[in-house]
């Protein structure tokens, strides 16, 4: 090495010691007779002084140097002189006088600031990602996911888990986006499609007698794409064998608190809590709640069958549903703020927001163009049930129940921005007793919630036998509720309003596989074609298995404080998904594209 140690790596005992630092100049400042240089490397930042006293000839060289210029310096280590300390850096209260300085390499004036991210477009950022990744802020997201992945790796290590590779490419199966497919040579007119998640083979390995299986592994799908999606990401994907659900959870309990404790020192409280689907959905209006703060939604349609508010009284016929929640301290807002409410919960999908200010519970002071629409001891009910205070405002959806929950649930959290409701830490929370099956109400079948191995409880098997053919299947037949009521043994784990995570205790009978193949409309001959290499090991001593899958992306995000996994990952896509660094994706040349047997209508 042409270093003597890293820049931030500097100790006190360490003074009057002759020391060579090589790295970046992060800021620059001319004082006249002396040059202060802030030396950057990725261990840290320390003071390097320039002056005509120690060596004249570095002094006169160091009137060249800018901002980003790659350096060599060699001087004595010594501590600064008292009042001049910098309580900001690990190495604030040392400073090197040079005694050599070599210029290593020079910069182009900077398209982007190193120091501050705050005013530059995220389009420029992308663009010039190798200058980007230079900030500290970004430098140190990689380096605490890279101890995320560490600790992950030794935690499942130590109990037992094999990390072992499966295929990138694979068979294109349906699981839920559609697939990247990559044509073949070799093989004229077929495609292998990159994962969307190791699923099968995972699977697989557990009927080969892995009994423990994890990888750190990219998955792929063609998705549209906001802040915590990419088209390649990242899972920490593990199974396990003779399990049930408490087990899993238990790993990933322990996993978490280690992971917390070791890279954040921060200290997690096991066992999470835990709330059903429909729990979920009933006080949040989602399945990912942020447990941070309160504001919970509250049911307020039997209230409503005792009001002549037309709006409520049609919702209720169509038999929809009514649910409020509360403004903590909005009723001092002005019409124009409240239409401005209203138009934030029109962007979410209301046809509407009704809203009624608390001015005196006790005086029966209630204000709204709806108020008299309402008796008042159903307005006081109402606000008893949102725990509502004098200076209030209570803020109402009507509409069908999925519409409600949507958008009251969106509200929540722009509420608990607005508000400094949503204090720091981390809330924890598993989601379970989701539903086996989903409605497709455009296509007029079951599909799966989570994905079609995913068992259903052991007490709801039977209700999935018992009904005997599908073409009759309506919402409002018997068959269908039965099929609606069938539970799996399925969860999620959120933190702090995010899904990090999700797995099921898996299929292992084939009996089960095809009726719930059946139940999705998936024939025989389909299943085969699909996923015939999976049914086919299942009929050869599978064992009872269960997994998950955590976004490592999602989950570093949220512990570094950023707000897109484009800032934890170090070369990401656009929402476009492309890559304006590199210009991906790009065209290729008409002699690859006649190997592969492709033609494109593209001009």
């Amino acid at each position: 090495m042409i270093r003597d140690k890293g820049c931030g790596e500097l100790k006190e005992s360490e003074v009057g010691k002759k020391i060579t630092l090589c790295g970046w100049i992060f800021r620059r400042r001319d004082h006249g007779g002396l040059i202060f240089v802030d030396l950057r490397d990725r261990s840290g930042i320390i003071q390097v002084v320039f002056s005509p006293d120690v060596s004249r000839k570095a002094h006169e060289l160091a009137h060249e140097l800018r901002n980003e210029y790659v350096i060599s310096v060699s001087g004595d280590l010594r501590k600064r002189p008292d009042g001049t300390e910098n309580p900001n850096l690990p190495t604030g209260n040392l400073e090197v006088y040079a005694e050599r300085l070599e210029v290593l390499n020079k910069s182009a004036p900077l398209p982007l600031n190193i120091e501050d991210a705050g005013d530059i477009s995220e389009t420029l950022r992308l663009r010039y990602r190798y200058l980007d990744l230079r900030r500290p802020d970004m430098q140190r997201n990689l380096i605490i996911r890279h101890r995320v992945t560490k600790v992950i790796r030794d935690y499942l290590d130590e109990n037992g888990f094999l990390e072992i590779e499966t295929p990138v490419l694979t068979k294109s199966t349906p699981e839920g986006a559609r697939d990247y497919l990559v044509p073949s040579r070799l093989n004229p007119g077929l495609f292998y499609a990159l994962p969307q998640s190791p699923q099968l083979f995972k699977q697989i390995l557990m009927v080969s007698g892995f009994e423990k299986y994890f990888q750190i592994v990219k998955c792929f799908r063609d998705e549209d794409l906001r802040a915590d999606r990419q088209p390649e990401f990242t899972q920490v994907d593990l199974e396990m064998s003779f399990v049930d659900k408490e087990n899993i959870m238990e790993i990933i309990e322990g996993m978490m608190k280690r992971v917390f404790k070791e890279v954040l020192d921060e200290d997690i409280n096991t066992p999470f809590e835990r709330l059903s689907f429909q729990e979920s959905i009933e006080r949040f209006g989602t399945d990912k709640p942020d447990l941070r703060f309160g504001l919970e939604l509250k049911d307020m349609t039997d209230l409503s069958e005792k009001c002549t508010f037309r709006v409520f009284l049609e919702t209720l016929k169509t038999g929809g549903r009514i649910k409020a929640i509360k403004g903590k301290g909005l009723a001092e807002l002005s019409r124009r703020e409240i239409d401005l409410l209203t138009d934030e919960a029109l962007s979410f999908g209301a046809k509407g927001l009704a809203w009624i200010k608390v001015k005196s519970i006790s005086g029966g002071g209630f204000e709204s163009p709806i108020v008299r629409f309402f008796p008042e001891d159903v307005l006081k009910e109402m606000s008893r049930r949102l725990e509502a205070e004098d200076g209030d405002l209570m803020l109402f959806v009507a509409d069908e129940e999925k519409v409600v929950n949507d958008v009251l649930s969106r509200m929540r959290i722009e509420l608990g921005k607005r508000l400094n409701l949503i204090k720091g830490g981390y809330r924890f929370v598993w989601i379970e007793d989701f539903p086996l099956l989903e409605w497709n109400k455009d296509e007029n079948r079951f599909e799966s919630m989570h994905h079609p191995f995913t068992s259903p409880i052991d007490e709801d098997i039977e209700k999935i036998f018992s009904v005997i053919g599908l073409t009759h299947l309506r919402p409002q037949s018997s068959d269908f509720r039965l099929l609606s009521s069938v539970r799996a043994k399925a969860y999620d784990i959120v933190l702090n309003g995010y899904e990090i995570g999700g797995g099921s205790i898996r299929i292992h009978r084939r009996d089960i596989q095809r009726k719930m193949f059946e139940i999705l409309g998936i024939s025989e001959e389909e299943a085969r074609i699909k996923f015939g290499f999976l049914l086919e090991a299942l009929e050869y001593g599978a064992p009872p298995h269960g997994g998950i899958a955590l976004g490592l992306d999602r989950l570093v995000m949220i512990m570094v404080g950023a707000t897109s996994i484009r800032d934890v990952i170090a070369f990401p896509k656009t929402q476009k998904a492309a890559c304006i660094m590199s210009g991906t994706p790009s065209q290729v040349d008409a002699k690859q594209l006649k190997e592969l047997h492709i033609k494109t209508d593209m001009p």
